[in-house]
This record gives C-alpha cells, structure tokens and sequence, in this order.
C-alpha cells in the first residue's frame, strides 16, 4: 500500500484478519472435526498487537482514499468493536453499520453460545464533510424499489461457488460475490478504482470486473494469488455502456429550473398542468414560471405541496401535460429531452 500514490482509490473494501482466539479444536456431533479458521495470518500474541495491525492498515487506508471515497471493513464480534474505535480514532466518519444475516450459518456445535448468524461491515468516509457516492437508486432498484436497509440477508459462499483446493476448501474465510455485489455498487462509479488490501481468491475483483470498475487486490500468499488470477480471467467483462452498470442518481445530474422549459418553447404560460395526472386537479403556467392555483401562486413544488395538504412534494414527477395527442405526460419527460440534448450537444 506504501508504493501507491496518496489519494488514489474511490473505495476499499477490507476483510481483514478476525483474530478469532480459537482455544481448541470444533468437533461435530457425529464426531467429524469443523474445519474452523485456524491459519497462521489470523492469529496474533495479543489484543495490543492485533490493534497496532489494525491501526497500521488503516493509515495506509486514510492515505490513499480520495476526499469523496469511502472505506468498507466486514468482520465480527472478535474483531469489529475493535476496528470500529480505531476507525473513529483516525477520523474516519462511519456512514453505516450493515449487518450481514446468513441464511445458512455454522451451528455453535458446543450449546455453549447462540449461533453466530452474522457478520458487521462498517461503511466509512474519509471525514464528516466527504462527498461520497452513494447509489441510492440502484440499491433501490435491486431491492424490487424499495429502499435498501442496513440488514442484508445472504447465503454464507457455498456451492458451486466456494473454491476448493484438493476437495478441501480452498480459503477459510472466502466471502459470497453476492455481498460484494451490493458493497461495490452501493459505492463506486463505472471506471472508479477499487483497492481490496486483503484480496484473499479474489472475489472483489472478480466482481469488480463484473461491474466495471478498476481494481487493485493485495495479497502475501501465492497459492491465494494463483486462485484469484485464474478465478479473475474467467470472468466476462462488464459491458462498455455506462448506462447499464447504474441507475442515474438525480443529484448528479445537472440542475435545470422549470422556466427553461417556457424559454425554449417546450411550455407556454397559460398552459394547464395537472396534478398527479387528474384532470380535476390543475393549476395554469404563469410567465415567470410559477403555477397558479385558486389565486395562490407558487413553484411546482409549493403549489404541488399545496394540494398535497402540505406534505413534501417533487413538482417534475407531480404535474402532467397535455401533449399534442391529448395524452398527459409528466413534465419531467420533457427535462429528460432536454438533457439529452444538452448531453449529444456536449460530446460533438
């Protein structure tokens, strides 16, 4: 991480070592052993050392983040209360804590504990005032449009899925692509950079590539290395047309206020609009561009307020048209005409 440049990547997603402090061998009722996490990079001597570890990587993580990017870390009760103190230690701004739910997770074999059914991934920016991305939209859109809540629950990584080395497991700790799916979309842009300083089999990159966005993966041991480059070149590359890796977030796009639509013709004062496609319900376009409403006058929004007994209100998706075949069109089609233009116009 220390030969990277500084302020370079638009977001890291880190799986870091749990230090999970396994004190003896899992055993199954039927007396076959559970092929727990006991590799020499999970463990640590102390609490002190598994911190400084922690607050190491963390740095190297502050220094490379761009202001509007934005740190993701999943992990456990083992691990993650620690990495959460040491997150607001270094000034980080925590956005989310995102709770993983496993449809299908390993019994506490012992009857000493509750099953551990879930992981924590906590979502950080670089400091409180960041402008960091958020697909709102696409995270609504994947959830059937509604919004996407902070308990996501998935299969552990399984199947078909789940690499193997020798019929054995290939890594203990790898992680669904599907978890991934919603952390790189939730966060990132087609052609963002993407760091995963514990790349593991390559998962991140893998969806990544899915997704179209660049990636860099870290990793120290080779056979993991072999993995996730044979893993990575066998995924289909993401299509080339922006507009099918996310769905357009409103606040990004460029600001036009409704007058325009009456400069360039696409509205005339006196023109009748409707409210919410009801004919019954109209208000008529001044010159200005305000809506005229039983002798109130106001924007779309404060007259579509109005007539919503004063709850917030979107006037472009409120009011409707009558277009030149008698058929009521929301006036938000005729912005997205003229941003269209607006975008063809630019890129001649």
């Amino acid at each position: 991480m220390a030969g990277l440049p500084p302020a370079s990547i638009d977001m890291i997603f880190a799986d870091p070592p749990y230090n999970l402090q396994l004190s003896q061998e899992l055993w199954r009722p039927n007396q076959t052993r559970v092929d727990a996490v006991d590799d020499a990079w999970d463990q640590f001597a102390s609490m002190a050392e598994y911190d400084a570890f922690t607050r190491a990587w963390l740095q190297a993580c502050r220094r490379l983040l761009k202001p509007t990017g934005t740190l993701w870390v999943i992990g456990t009760y083992h691990n993650i209360y620690r990495v959460g103190a040491l997150l607001q230690d270094l000034d980080f701004w925590i956005l989310n804590d995102v709770v993983w739910i496993k449809t299908n997770p390993m019994p506490n074999f012992r009857g000493v504990r509750f099953t551990n059914a879930h992981e924590t991934l906590l979502w950080a920016a670089a400091s409180r005032r960041s402008r960091y991305t958020f697909q709102h939209r696409a995270m609504k859109a994947l959830n059937d449009d509604l919004q996407m809540r902070s308990d996501w629950v998935l299969p552990t990584c399984n199947g078909n899925e789940r690499l193997q080395t020798n019929g054995a497991r290939a890594h203990s700790t790898q992680k669904p692509e599907a978890l991934l799916y919603r952390v790189v979309l939730a966060s990132t842009r087609p052609g963002d950079v993407v760091l995963d300083p514990f790349f593991g089999t390559g998962t991140t990159g893998a969806v990544a590539k899915r997704l179209g966005r660049r990636w860099i993966g870290i990793e120290k041991e080779r056979r993991y290395i072999d993995l996730a480059r044979e893993r990575i070149r066998a995924v289909a590359r993401a299509p080339r047309e922006k507009s099918l890796l996310e769905a357009p977030e409103p606040r990004r796009e460029p600001r036009l206020p409704f007058g325009r639509l009456l400069e360039l013709g696409r509205l005339r004062p006196g023109q009748r609009l409707y409210f919410r496609g009801q004919r019954r319900q109209s208000a008529r376009i001044r010159a200005d561009g305000r809506l005229v409403w039983r002798g109130h006058a106001g924007s779309i929004h404060q007259v579509g307020a109005r007539l919503s007994g004063g709850a917030p209100c979107n006037g472009w998706t409120s009011w409707f048209y009558q277009d030149a075949d008698g058929q009521l069109r929301p006036i938000d089609s005729l912005r997205q005409e003229l941003r269209q233009a607006q975008g063809a116009a630019h890129d001649l």
